[in-house]
């Protein structure tokens, strides 16, 4: 590729997230004053740092789809990663566990932002076992199934070595809820279920996949893209993935500012972002140089797993989540860059 087409490629690629976060900026400028910028790029920030292994794992299941359903993914997807999931999806908790209608907390974000901090803040614990659950078992699922490739390879040979991926999801199901019920929250039934709804949500959601996949349709079958209801089930998981990510950078959104609207503009930015880089991981075949990327990946939603299950008794940092998945990101990097040059010797 041409130094004039890799330009006119990271332009089509990252040119309408460019433009929308921009606009999205001039009318924070505009509404709110030069002072709600700032928030609103930090923000953006902390959304791309906490999420650049959901564009890992994105691009590792958009390029398993055909053409219409990578575009109902960037577009269709887009509008729920940023209004459902960002916006929509902490109020609709916030109700759940408060008990007031959708009015009076959406009353309470406007108006009364501290109090609805707070209220979001109350509701994590359930929040943290349910995404917790869920982002443990996507981790469980990829190292326990025997792999050509392996990273590490005194962790992921003994899970490997029973190659029963979902004995071991099953297993972690389990584990998971008796350590919410019995060590995080004693006796706490509300978050142990909350605890199994990940769970379940994450074994129907690929059990349902796999089935539909198994009896794909003929093109399917012909050009081994996903299509029709087996690419649905996948795009479903794909948006549950980014509601569990987005969980931790919600919470901590409040530590940088409090005004609902200004987290959503940042926050949404950094969707758009991270879309943008699952498309360009995509296009550019990164995770086939870059061999132990997806490892690298799922190491950083284990280790988001641990961290969002143990907030539920205890205080983590908000930025132990960004930085444990970058250290991961980065050294599954360097690993594929040290393969990649002794190959070439």
């Amino acid at each position: 590729m041409s130094s004039s087409q890799h330009k006119a490629s990271v332009r089509n690629i990252y040119g309408f997230a460019a433009i929308a976060s921009v606009l999205t900026l001039l009318l924070v400028f505009l509404k709110a004053g030069p002072s709600a910028v700032l928030p609103v790029l930090v923000l953006a920030v902390i959304e791309i740092t906490f999420s650049f292994e959901n564009a890992v794992i994105n691009s590792q299941v958009l390029s398993k789809f055909n053409k219409f359903w990578q575009t109902v993914f960037l577009t269709l997807g887009i509008a729920i990663a940023v209004f459902g999931v960002r916006l929509i999806l902490p109020l609709i908790l916030v109700s759940g566990t408060s008990g007031h209608s959708m009015s009076q907390v959406i009353s309470l974000a406007l108006h009364s932002p501290d109090q609805y901090a707070s209220e979001l803040n109350s509701a994590y614990p359930l929040i943290a076992a349910f995404g917790g659950v869920f982002l443990l078992l996507i981790g469980l699922r990829f190292f326990g199934e025997r792999r050509e490739v392996r990273w590490l390879n005194t962790v992921e040979a003994p899970l490997a070595e029973f190659n029963q991926p979902w004995g071991v999801v099953i297993a972690g199901v389990f584990g998971a809820v008796a350590v919410i019920y019995f060590f995080l929250t004693p006796h706490s039934k509300a978050k142990a279920l909350a605890g199994l709804m990940g769970g379940a949500a994450f074994l129907i959601i690929k059990l349902i996949s796999s089935l539909l996949m198994r009896f794909g349709t003929n093109y399917q079958k012909k050009t081994g893209k996903l299509d029709g209801k087996a690419a649905l089930a996948q795009f479903i998981y794909l948006e549950l993935l980014d509601a569990s990510f987005s969980f931790d950078g919600v919470v901590a959104a409040f530590a940088v500012t409090k005004e609902v609207v200004l987290i959503a503009a940042g926050l949404g930015i950094g969707a758009l972002f991270v879309r943008s880089i699952t498309l360009h991981l995509l296009r550019r075949g990164t995770l086939e140089h870059y061999r132990y990327l997806i490892h690298g990946a799922h190491y950083a939603i284990l280790s988001l797993a641990v961290v969002m299950l143990a907030g539920i008794k205890y205080h983590i940092p908000e930025f132990m989540t960004g930085l444990l998945g970058l250290v991961f990101i980065g050294a599954a990097i360097r690993s594929s860059i040290q393969h990649n040059q002794q190959q070439a010797v």
